[in-house]
């Protein structure tokens, strides 16, 4: 269940400005990631997180203050480091505020040709699937964001989260469990139905 945002990088040239402060730079530098940021954010907070905008900001002065620290050849990919100091400032913003999360399927593309049963039944699992993701704790919905919708490996998200790679491979393993439990669930009550019914 492969859902990674593909994001190329900025280029090198632009980085190494970055790591000097140059404005112009920084300037592209937020334009190339913020959807990314705001993604990863949304889902891990809420899209009606009341301060998500201010997170997201925090998430770039972080980053900005870092930069001269930044090195190019040995470091992580520019958009993992980023995501990284995200997924830190997320999981820090969730223990002194819970909100409801953006659903879990939510993705950015543009939706497929639809009948009225088909939507319904979209409509339906998305709920199921919002259910199921408010079920996992902050730290089971952080790895599960991370590596089903941004393609991390086990031992990036252990890097970013700061725990040893079988916490984070164990926790990740917990969390498609649980969530393939309550969606097999779900279908079995039948909510899978009309989608079945309109492969005629």
């Amino acid at each position: 269940m492969m859902l990674a945002i593909g994001m190329g990088e900025l280029d090198r040239d632009a980085l190494r400005r970055c790591k000097q402060h140059d404005p112009i730079a920084m300037r592209a530098f937020v334009v190339h990631y913020q959807s990314s940021v705001f993604a990863l954010l949304s889902r891990l907070l809420g899209k009606t997180h009341p301060y998500l905008e201010d997170v997201a900001q925090e998430v770039f002065v972080r980053a900005y203050r870092a930069f001269p620290g930044f090195d190019l050849d040995r470091d992580a990919r520019a958009s993992t480091w980023l995501l990284t100091i995200a997924t830190r400032l997320a999981l820090n913003e969730r223990k002194r505020r819970v909100f409801a999360a953006l659903p879990i399927d939510a993705k950015r593309e543009p939706p497929a040709p639809t009948t009225p049963e088909t939507e319904r039944s979209r409509r339906e699992l998305g709920r199921a699937i919002e259910a199921a993701a408010a079920t996992l704790s902050a730290d089971q919905r952080a790895v599960f964001v991370l590596a089903e919708y941004h393609g991390w490996s086990v031992a990036a998200m252990a890097r970013a989260l700061e725990i040893p790679e079988n916490t984070a491979k164990t926790r990740l393993f917990r969390a498609r469990e649980k969530m393939r439990a309550l969606l097999l669930s779900w279908s079995s009550n039948g909510g899978a139905s009309e989608a079945n019914d309109d492969r005629g």
